[in-house]
């Protein structure tokens, strides 16, 4: 099983489906506060719905196309985060991630896709990574402004967030700007 140590205290673990209840309880604890950016989450109504969703991401690990992963922090499931497709022809993928609001403000996010930068880039082989966040969602794009990405521009009504469209803001980072900042 793939795991990834970010710190002493964080560590990125690949869902199985032993977790569907424990991710449906961080999602359900969470939901006001994740429904507000993420549009699945009131579909989100039973720990057993994940036992479908968590074999396509193993599969999709299986496959080299991307993953989803669980984000501990001192042992507790906290967020998650991965990629959500890797175009290898292209060589790059995009990035997701949630984090529950108890948790906020302790870096555990930054340091999260610090680690997910450095494998894309040195395990991968992965030129661009890229991150939407909604324009109005100051703390999810805080991330990626702060470790220095791109910011590259809009795309306008974007998504369908709750019946109504939102625009995104694209970030990017690069290989070797990721290389000379390391």
């Amino acid at each position: 099983m793939f795991t990834l140590k970010v710190d002493n205290e964080i560590e990125l673990q690949l869902f199985q489906i032993h977790h569907a209840e424990e991710l449906f309880l961080l999602v359900d604890r969470n939901r006001e506060h994740l429904r507000t950016w993420l549009p699945w989450v009131d579909n989100m109504s039973s720990p057993i719905q994940y036992h479908s969703i968590i074999p396509t991401w193993l599969r999709q690990f299986a496959e080299n196309t991307g993953f989803n992963a669980g984000i501990r922090f001192k042992g507790a499931l906290v967020g998650s985060i991965g990629f959500h497709q890797i175009d290898w022809h292209n060589s790059q993928t995009s990035m997701g991630y949630f984090l529950a609001k108890d948790v906020q403000g302790n870096g555990i996010m930054s340091k999260c896709v610090q680690a997910l930068l450095y494998y894309a880039f040195y395990e991968l082989g992965l030129n661009r990574v890229e991150i939407r966040c909604g324009q109005q969602n100051h703390k999810s794009r805080a991330i990626p402004e702060r470790l220095g990405f791109t910011k590259e521009g809009i795309i306008r009504d974007g998504e369908r967030l709750h019946y109504n469209f939102h625009n995104l803001i694209v970030y990017s980072m690069l290989r070797n700007e990721w290389v000379s900042r390391s």
